[in-house]
């Protein structure tokens, strides 16, 4: 298969088809006008096509024209559908037309990524010895898109468990222009919420002895937490806790009855990700005593950690250094601690997820605006790139199924 030669031909297809997708631009779970243009897509190529229930996701099977063996092998490609609630804030000419929500995490270059990938699949379709599931998943900025499709059975759609998931990211920052970033193991961190409440008694500031302070008990809980990571977790298995809001209180000289707490937890791994869900209820139950305050918490196990399979990592490089040298690779030597749905694909079934540096090469790559920015921008001369290298992925390890 020639790939490299498709996936240029339909390179003006793609770059208005995303910038379309860019102009209209829907958060969440329901997503009826980005639902009916890829389905506009969809529509032209020789797949079978099944629409979400809980969501405005879509399954596509496209059936390989060269399979020997029953049942097919399927590999599975993913494209998140959903933008973020952002004002745009850039001079493109295509620049959002909904007002407040944005395409500022690339999820528009993922969708027509994918759908380029099924094109170029489709018109070698005599050749792939195997099935390919699209999977348009809307729901991934925090929402758990991905969730419901495995609910709904995307990992089987093909009528055979998929052997193998993709997808790719696109970064307006952080990672090299051009570079495509392969990782063995635990390439985005899991991500979960605490959220905890402390109530005790309000009182007049002038005596304090009087009430019972949830401030200055939050404030030793904070205090605490912190210090617990630096002496239970070791150094070498890194986590990340962050608090982002505390409220509580409206004047100066009153104390409050409750004070809410708001931190995220990133881990690596699960056992640092259950170790740390103990320790925290733990050292919030303790502080809450000597401080004779009441505590509730709820924590939530959001995503896991992302993580790739070595073998997918493997024919990753192989596939990357056949259509595009040996160049284009970046071997990361450390994860990412921002967080993805697609995590509980690759929880299920083997794969690799593949950020990509998508910025401007004439901007240097950390004074880029990142992603979820405002000002967030991708070059569109990745998509062809993208689009190739998901076919790719998906025709090399069809191949290697069936031997």
């Amino acid at each position: 298969m020639n790939l490299t030669d498709t996936a240029r031909q339909i390179e003006a297809e793609l770059i208005a088809l995303r910038r379309e997708l860019h102009c209209h631009p829907e958060p969440g779970l329901e997503l009826p006008w980005t639902q009916r243009r890829l389905l506009d897509e969809l529509e032209q190529l020789p797949v079978e096509v099944t629409l979400g229930t809980t969501s405005s996701s879509i399954t596509a099977v496209l059936r390989g024209g060269a399979v020997t063996v029953a049942p097919a092998p399927a590999v599975l490609i993913r494209g998140d559908m959903d933008a973020l609630p952002v004002t745009e804030d850039t001079a493109l000419s295509f620049a959002s037309e909904i007002p407040g929500a944005m395409h500022a995490c690339g999820h528009d270059l993922h969708m027509t990524m994918a759908v380029g990938a099924a094109k170029i699949l489709a018109a070698h379709r005599k050749e792939l010895v195997g099935d390919v599931v699209f999977m348009f998943q809307p729901g991934e900025e925090g929402h758990d898109g991905a969730q419901r499709m495995l609910d709904e059975g995307v990992l089987d759609a093909s009528g055979t468990r998929v052997s193998a998931a993709y997808a790719l990211h696109v970064f307006s920052s952080q990672i090299p222009h051009g570079k495509f970033m392969v990782r063995e193991g635990a390439v985005m961190s899991a991500s979960d919420t605490v959220i905890f409440r402390v109530r005790g008694k309000g009182g007049h500031g002038s005596t304090p002895h009087r009430a019972i302070d949830p401030i200055s008990a939050s404030a030793a809980m904070i205090h605490s937490l912190h210090q617990m990571v630096t002496r239970e977790i070791s150094p070498f298995r890194p986590v990340v806790l962050s608090f982002g809001a505390i409220n509580g209180g409206h004047i100066e000289n009153v104390i409050p009855d409750v004070v809410e707490v708001k931190a995220t937890v990133r881990s690596f791994d699960d056992e640092t990700r259950r170790h740390m869900q103990e320790a925290i209820i733990r050292v919030l139950r303790g502080v809450a005593e000597a401080h004779r305050v009441d505590v509730e918490i709820d924590y939530t196990l959001l995503y896991p950690p992302t993580v790739n399979a070595a073998e997918e990592c493997e024919l990753a490089r192989e596939v990357i250094t056949e259509l595009f040298g040996e160049d284009r690779v970046l071997t990361a030597v450390e994860p990412m601690s921002a967080s993805e749905d697609f995590s509980k694909v690759l929880a299920k079934v083997p794969g690799i997820f593949i950020p990509i540096g998508a910025g401007h090469p004439d901007v240097e790559v950390e004074d880029g605006p990142f992603n979820h920015a405002p000002q967030a921008d991708f070059t569109e001369g990745i998509l062809w790139e993208g689009a190739a290298l998901l076919a790719g992925l998906a025709s090399a390890r069809l191949a290697r199924l069936v031997g």
